[in-house]
């Protein structure tokens, strides 16, 4: 799991946030102000990106950036409510890979995210690869196998089976399940989540039974 550090000090701002990367699979740290993301950031080495708005109570984000940039490579995702031209090129030249401007779609924000991750950290064939009880999915071919024999899966089949392989053991909502797979604006229903989950049931053949329905919340993948 990817941690991801936001140092924001309005406060509805962090957690939605906070909210939206968690719902993406993300670790989160968050941090009020300057002087306790600079703490997050020496005492936490596995930081895969800072989401730093520059308008801090204390450090400006500037000279956080800065120091940032003088220790680490780590990515850097201004956020600011700053959008003139001076800003964003200043940004850029202090070291940022990317600048989002306020208000914001937090969609947005998780889309460059995961492409600032993709292109600065790629992914080996190995950790592209995740198997649980004998299914295992390659996320770089998505390709789908169980025992050793490949399964044809939809798009949203295999992302389905991703979600809960990635979550094994724990209850994973509908809710969650509509918003990661299809989308925080689908405009369908519940049913289309339970739809899925029965031909991604039928297509795991006799490994269907990992896939347990938690009635009134949704499922998980678990082996007991």
């Amino acid at each position: 799991m990817q941690k991801v550090l936001v140092i924001e000090d309005e406060e509805g701002m962090r957690d939605i946030l906070k909210t939206y990367l968690e719902n993406n699979g993300y670790e989160v740290l968050v941090a009020e102000n300057g002087k306790i993301g600079l703490e997050y950031f020496n005492n936490n080495k596995d930081i895969s990106i800072i989401l730093l708005d520059i308008m801090l109570p204390d450090i400006s984000g500037w000279s956080l950036l800065k120091t940032i940039r003088e220790k680490s490579k780590v990515p850097v995702m201004m956020i600011t409510a700053r959008g003139e031209e001076y800003d964003k090129l200043l940004g850029f030249e202090l070291g940022a890979d990317d600048y989002v401007v306020k208000p914001f779609s937090p969609k947005e924000v998780i889309a460059r995210v995961k492409a600032i991750l993709s292109r600065t950290y790629g992914a080996s064939e190995e950790d592209g690869k995740t198997e649980y009880e004998g299914i295992s999915i390659n996320v770089s071919s998505r390709e789908v196998t169980v025992d050793g024999e490949k399964i044809d899966l939809t798009p949203k089949e295999f992302d389905l089976l991703k979600l809960l392989i990635d979550n094994k053991g724990k209850v994973v909502s509908r809710e969650k399940c509509l918003n990661e797979v299809w989308g925080y604006d689908f405009y369908g229903d519940l049913r289309t989540v339970d739809t899925h989950i029965k031909q991604l049931r039928e297509k795991l053949g006799k490994k269907r039974k990992l896939i347990k329905t938690v009635w009134g919340i949704g499922y998980k993948l678990d082996g007991e």
